[in-house]
């Protein structure tokens, strides 16, 4: 296996290219994953991809090494979020050094952890080691944890089966045992258009949609009323908010429609679909009568994604993996977050969440990650590869 200097270089080298790749989950990863393949049939390493329905994003996996059992998967995402209104100093797609900071949009969510997978591939490749070492790069993981399911259909079906899989988020290279699932719900409210004054003669999508959103508070307060003060989340409740929300067209006019979006996170333990029972019974209720009134009128619920929750897998060999690679012998740690790790859990996999750099940094103008993140997960990959060989 390479040296950690080395893995540090060559893991420079790749971020510099993946952070030039705009990869905003609204927009296509397949330049990123073309690099990817490249990359990797460079090495000898044959990739698939898994696509969207219509082409235009994919998640890749690959198997370096091997084709036996107890090998271990590093998964990470591709995308990124937008930085539109956001005031950076620098272009966010060019990889920028200041001191020893590294700065550009998916630094550190997840494009470091990305970039020292990369780098651990040649020395995989040079087949000296006993069990393999797995890529799962997944797409839309930032927009619900869309991509990744269709990948993990395809990695149980068709690897031997791996000892651990580590979702790199970053964690500042410390191991996170569990996360809480996030759930979304889009709701549409259609009323009746009429002059503001003659209320009689329209209905106000918007004066509905208000009733139904006071509803989604009162449930967000009395989840917050009922935590568990030993939880290791932070807050120790399930949490719930209204993150979108856009309704009419002018000032004198009832409103004929009002959109809003919401997400309900939950810890393990806790079902979203029985929490949120009362809110569909709410909008069943003003959609029986608005029609009532209207035939055009009602309300509709979609859900858009449902991620599930990642429960701490005591002594599991993936958490045991990852803190004797990581040298961490700290109490057990869960996030607030939601990532891919649940889902790969539900699938039967151990799982961890381990990666560089700091969550609290994510999402941000002047997103960056330290130099010394990318030297620990060097010497994390190093680790691992000694580990396996």
């Amino acid at each position: 296996m390479d040296t950690t200097d080395q893995l540090r270089s060559a893991a420079l080298t790749h971020l510099e290219a993946l952070i030039g790749f705009d990869t905003t989950s609204r927009d296509s990863n397949l330049r990123l994953i073309e690099y990817v393949e490249a990359f990797l049939a460079g090495h000898g390493v044959i990739s698939r991809r898994v696509a969207n329905a219509e082409g235009t994003k994919a998640n890749l996996y690959a198997t370096i090494g091997p084709a036996v059992a107890g090998g271990v998967v590093l998964s990470g995402h591709t995308d990124v979020v937008p930085v539109d209104g956001q005031a950076w100093s620098s272009d966010p797609f060019v990889l920028t050094r200041r001191g020893e900071r590294l700065y550009g949009r998916g630094t550190c969510d997840m494009k470091g952890f990305l970039a020292l997978a990369l780098a651990s591939v040649p020395g995989f490749a040079r087949g000296t080691s006993a069990r393999p070492i797995h890529l799962a790069f997944s797409y839309d993981e930032e927009v619900g944890c869309i991509g990744a399911p269709s990948m993990i259909e395809k990695l149980v079906t068709n690897l031997p089966a791996p000892l651990a899989v580590i979702v790199g988020e970053p964690t500042s290279m410390e191991v996170v045992s569990g996360h809480k699932g996030i759930s979304t719900w889009r709701v549409t409210v259609t009323g009746h258009e009429a002059h503001s004054s003659l209320t009689h003669l329209g209905l106000s999508a918007n004066m509905i949609a208000v009733g139904l959103m006071e509803r989604l508070r009162q449930i967000g307060e009395d989840l917050a009323r009922h935590g568990d003060p030993d939880s290791p989340y932070h807050p120790p409740h399930a949490t719930l908010t209204i993150g979108l929300i856009n309704g009419g067209t002018a000032v004198n006019i009832l409103a004929r429609e009002c959109t809003f979006s919401f997400d309900l996170r939950t810890p393990p333990g806790q079902d979203p679909d029985t929490i949120i029972v009362p809110f569909l019974d709410a909008c069943a209720t003003a959609h029986r009568t608005a029609q009532a009134q209207f035939a055009d009128a009602g309300v509709s619920v979609i859900r858009r994604s449902a991620t599930p929750s990642f429960a701490p897998e005591r002594d599991g060999a993936a958490e045991v993996l990852a803190r004797r690679l990581a040298g961490d012998n700290g109490p057990t740690r869960a996030a607030a977050y939601a990532a891919e790790a649940g889902q790969f859990q539900r699938a039967g996999f151990s799982t961890i969440i381990c990666g560089p750099g700091s969550i609290e940094q994510a999402h941000q103008a002047d997103e960056f990650i330290d130099l010394a993140q990318i030297e620990r997960g060097a010497a994390f990959m190093r680790r691992l590869g000694e580990t396996l060989g």
